[in-house]
């Protein structure tokens, strides 16, 4: 009860993730009295980053900051736009796509949706979009950064719960084209209500132009996703190619500058020591509540509501959303998975992976939810409007997600038929 106390005052008062699971852990020792456990902390604490797979946190982080500096994002943009062509509402359509694949090369939506904001939505501007309905449609397509591979939150997931992080990544593709789908959905059917402006009309010889210039980016998702759908590479390795194929892609273009690289390496090491902080920390927090026999405890109080898997995937979808509102993604992640991961496969046998894939999917929507919204409060910053404004306005592409999330919840296939 201490420990739940001063774990809710923490977060309240608005301490950060890591130091609160780190001290509440400390908590519960002192309030458990046995003060043995503090000879195994600082090894819990190692433990949680003694892990091979964490070696691809730093080097997707570093894709995204080469690719920004070389020019590729503004190629994938312009193909993009050369797909899409003159279509009513063509520029949101290029919006979504152009963030699947950038998610397919960065895998982290607040790096995501800063890149976006500031590249798409002056453009939706000019071209007559309202400015709310462009940054909600840039942020809520932000959401597809920690489903489609390479996912931060799947490497996370995959090294906490000792899965194959490749297994990981082939799941997330399915649900991952759906979510593209539904958002594309989305804005057809609010296209009906407000029509939107037609895209711009390129001869056939722009088109082909743009759309070559930039199918060579479309390499580094190709690098990461056959190298480790073909066991060629590990996940950590195929972040390592496509370090180097961005790399190279900026020599090739004359955009990439060698003389910035010093920053870009001290950015990465500042963002994935947070993330590494956090996942030593909530190791900690992990072996505290086993060891309190917290998971045991929640397992009872939920099948005394969900009597079958199906019933508590749902069950956990609303647990999940109120949680998403108030802690991250990774955090979120870490925070949770330890209490349901064992309730889910063991009691229910949920697959792991199946259960992995629908509780990212979950938390992420926290990323666009207030009070929290990391991604939500970017895109507005950035765009220098108000971020309750941008909720509103994204709350259909919210709703698409939860109904997704719900069919992914009842139906494994589509999150399991390219691992089985």
């Amino acid at each position: 009860m201490i420990t739940t106390g001063f774990f809710a005052v923490s977060l309240l008062a608005g301490v950060p993730i890591a130091v609160v699971l780190c001290l509440a852990a400390i908590v519960y020792i002192l309030a458990a009295g046995n003060a043995a456990l503090f000879d195994s902390f600082l090894t819990q604490l190692f433990g949680g980053i003694d892990n091979y797979g964490l070696l691809a946190l730093p080097l997707f982080m570093l894709v995204g900051e080469i690719m920004n500096a070389g020019g590729i994002t503004r190629r994938l943009l312009g193909m993009t736009m050369a797909i899409i062509g003159p279509i009513p509402g063509a520029l949101a359509y290029v919006n979504i796509l152009a963030n699947g694949l950038m998610a397919a090369i960065l895998g982290s939506s607040t790096a995501q949706i800063a890149i976006m904001t500031q590249t798409l939505v002056p453009e939706m501007e000019r071209e007559g979009y309202d400015k709310e309905f462009a940054v909600a449609t840039t942020v809520s397509a932000g959401l597809l950064a920690p489903i489609i591979p390479p996912s931060l939150m799947f490497v996370v997931y995959g090294v906490m719960v000792q899965l194959p992080i490749s297994d990981l990544f082939t799941a997330g593709i399915i649900p991952g084209i759906m979510l593209v789908c539904a958002f594309c959905c989305v804005i057809w059917l609010m296209g009906r209500r407000h029509p939107y402006p037609r895209g711009q009309r390129l001869s056939p010889r722009a088109r082909t132009r743009a759309f070559i210039a930039g199918l060579p980016a479309l390499s580094i998702p190709a690098v990461i996703l056959f190298s480790v759908l073909g066991g060629v590479a590990t996940p950590t390795e195929s972040a390592a190619l496509s370090c180097l194929a961005a790399g190279l892609l900026g020599a090739i273009y004359r955009e990439f500058d060698y003389r910035g690289m010093p920053e870009m390496l001290l950015r990465t090491g500042l963002n994935s020591a947070l993330v590494l902080y956090l996942i030593a920390t909530a190791n900690v927090f992990s072996w505290v509540l086993i060891y309190g026999q917290v998971p045991e405890t929640i397992a009872n109080a939920l099948q005394m509501v969900a009597t079958g898997p199906v019933s508590f995937m749902l069950w956990l979808l609303v647990i999940l959303l109120v949680v998403g509102t108030v802690i991250d993604g990774v955090p979120g992640l870490i925070l949770v998975v330890p209490i349901l991961y064992p309730i889910a496969t063991q009691v229910y046998g949920i697959d792991p992976v199946h259960f992995g894939v629908v509780v990212s999917i979950n938390l992420v929507l926290g990323l666009v939810s207030p009070p929290v919204g990391a991604a939500l409060f970017v895109g507005a910053a950035i765009a220098n409007i108000n971020a309750n404004k941008v909720f509103m306005k994204s709350l259909p592409f919210c709703v698409a997600a939860c109904i997704i999330l719900a069919i992914l919840s009842v139906f494994p296939w589509f999150t399991l038929a390219l691992i089985r």
